[in-house]
């Protein structure tokens, strides 16, 4: 057991001062005044540093220079762990984008098998596709894009919700009953790359789906008379939705907007790729070249292919750009997801029971170290000789 103190604690819920978050083994034990803290508790000072529950991202194709679609496997999903780490981002669904149903299977089998071993870092899985509106695909391979197989929605619904967490699909192209058997699984089902009516979105979400992916990019935007996936989404309060707060995917004064009509029901993602998290100027999503240029990844053609944000990055440009508090911009990255995954028990704030997650940061918004299921990871230099901020810290049991 030990504790995190000399540190603005953001729980999730609330803002304290003068407490300390007592950790003990993989979960939160407590939080606690100083003044109550236990004499043989061990402490560790964060010199003055502000905490988070981790964030969590439902949107990530890749990064530190790795896509999941391009290697299927354990040690793909390890070195996307690895780099999330660095920005914040202690749990993830890493995303399949439109492709084969072998291909699907055996992200099925790997994140089922990953989780047996790392259950708090991988959620689960998001299959983005393949039963999207080819109309609007985006850099998604058209080949793959097709109409849902009974046989394949029935393995999806059968690997359940501890292995598929998450499936986009456009609900204009799928049958009710598709939604529903999904649904029924306990899979969140989430429209996107849609082109619905107003009437077909609003359907959709009656039969089951309760979230929108990436809102404004890739579905049929909001107009005076056609509200389209965009309007529907605003006007529905208990629908979720994900953004992409990097800049180039939604302007800032949009997702102000969207804020101020969903409040607690807009959550961040990534949408990142290889290279978030590290150098690079190129690599292939859904078969095309993306280029990794002033901060945007496009095809040859100036198709937007995913982004190379950060949480943390993310966080920062809700603050400064686009002026939202910065306890709401952490919750927008932890508790909102939990909450549209129906975790929040878990994650996304801190409770005591919850998993020690934990993001540490300064008052600049620079990554300082997390905690991750209980351990203790930094990032910058400290001085070891008064507990600050080190390296050395406890390993839960």
């Amino acid at each position: 057991m030990y504790a995190l103190t000399n540190c603005t604690i953001y729980t999730g819920v609330e803002v304290l001062q003068d407490y300390a978050l007592v950790i003990a083994h993989e979960h939160i034990q407590a939080i606690t005044p100083i003044a109550d803290l236990p004499a043989e508790c061990e402490r560790i000072d964060l010199n003055g540093a502000s905490i988070t529950p981790g964030f969590i991202d439902l949107q990530l194709n890749g990064c530190g220079g790795v896509m999941f679609n391009d290697a299927i496997a354990a040690e793909t999903l390890e070195v996307m762990h690895q780099t999330n780490l660095h920005s914040g981002t202690t749990s993830f669904l890493p995303t399949l984008i439109t492709t084969s149903d072998d291909d699907m299977q055996a992200a099925i089998n790997t994140v089922q098998a990953y989780r047996q071993a790392h259950p708090h870092s991988v959620l689960g899985l998001h299959l983005e596709g393949p039963y999207l509106n080819p109309k609007r695909k985006g850099i998604h391979n058209g080949d793959y894009v097709r109409s849902p197989d009974a046989d394949m929605i029935a393995a999806i619904a059968q690997a359940g919700s501890d292995t598929v967490r998450l499936v986009t699909l456009a609900p204009e192209m799928v049958a009710a009953d598709d939604i529903a058997q999904l649904a029924q699984a306990g899979i969140v089902v989430s429209a996107g790359h849609t082109n619905a009516t107003d009437d077909q979105a609003s359907a959709g979400f009656n039969q089951g789906v309760t979230m929108v992916t990436h809102l404004f990019n890739a579905m049929s935007p909001w107009q005076s008379r056609q509200p389209g996936t965009v309007g529907a989404a605003l006007n529905y309060p208990d629908i979720y939705a994900g953004i992409i707060a990097d800049g180039h995917h939604v302007h800032f004064t949009s997702i102000a907007l969207a804020h101020k009509l969903k409040g607690d029901r807009l959550f961040l993602v990534t949408d990142a790729t290889p290279p978030a998290g590290t150098v690079m100027d190129s690599f292939i999503i859904g078969g095309q070249q993306v280029y990794y240029r002033d901060g945007k990844c496009v095809s040859a053609e100036g198709t937007l292919g995913g982004s190379a944000l950060t949480m943390i990055e993310a966080i920062a440009n809700c603050v400064n750009h686009v002026g939202i508090p910065l306890a709401e911009a952490l919750r927008m990255a932890s508790l909102y997801p939990a909450q549209a995954l129906n975790i929040a028990d878990q994650y996304g704030q801190f409770s005591p029971g919850s998993v020690a997650n934990v993001t540490i940061f300064d008052h600049d918004l620079n990554m300082l170290g997390v905690v991750d299921v209980g351990r203790l990871q930094c990032f910058g230099s400290a001085d070891s000789t008064d507990r600050s901020l080190v390296t050395t810290a406890p390993t839960p049991e």
